[in-house]
């Protein structure tokens, strides 16, 4: 009998950890069971301040995601620490002010190597960072999570050969 390989693991990563990356955590791991991934699969968020921990995500958050049939219920904020490269994969910013802390973070080249930057603009070029929704009107927070799934689609079809290929 062989062991079965370890799972994927993604953090994803923003500022407090009440809005965009426990959207993204929520999203990518919707789209692993999905396809009967689940179980190759552990999504997480975090961030890179620590003013919420312990606390569920922003209201507005919850009941976006709510809106749209996700499950926000479990979800509890805590701070990226330096055991998440460790612990992790992929280390997914949700913008590029997200992703310069973690390069300034990572203590050398396979922490640096798990960084990328989830860019919700695939195909126009424009845009690469998820707005921080905190200080908007809610609506703002149904546009964030479409901007996130479509983002967290994307990488998901990227990654998901080989996560299959893994399992």
């Amino acid at each position: 009998m062989t062991d079965a390989p370890p799972p994927f693991r993604v953090v994803f990563v923003c500022t407090g950890n009440i809005c965009r990356s426990p959207m993204a955590e929520i999203v990518f791991r919707w789209f692993a069971h999905s396809v009967g991934l689940g179980h190759r699969v552990i999504s997480s968020s975090a961030g890179t301040g620590d003013w919420h921990v312990g606390e569920q995500a922003d209201r507005r958050t919850i009941a976006a995601l709510e809106r749209h049939g996700y499950d926000p219920a479990t979800h509890r904020a805590r701070q990226f620490g330096y055991h998440d490269f460790d612990a992790n994969d992929l280390v997914v910013a949700l913008d590029t002010g997200h992703e310069r802390v973690l390069h300034e973070w990572a203590r050398g080249e396979d922490d640096e190597s798990k960084i990328a930057l989830l860019s919700f603009d695939q195909t126009a070029g424009g845009a690469l960072d998820v707005p921080d929704p905190y200080y908007a009107e809610p609506e703002m927070f149904d546009d964030v999570l479409g901007m996130i799934e479509s983002a967290c689609r994307a990488l998901f079809r990227q990654l998901e050969p080989a996560i299959r290929a893994a399992g």
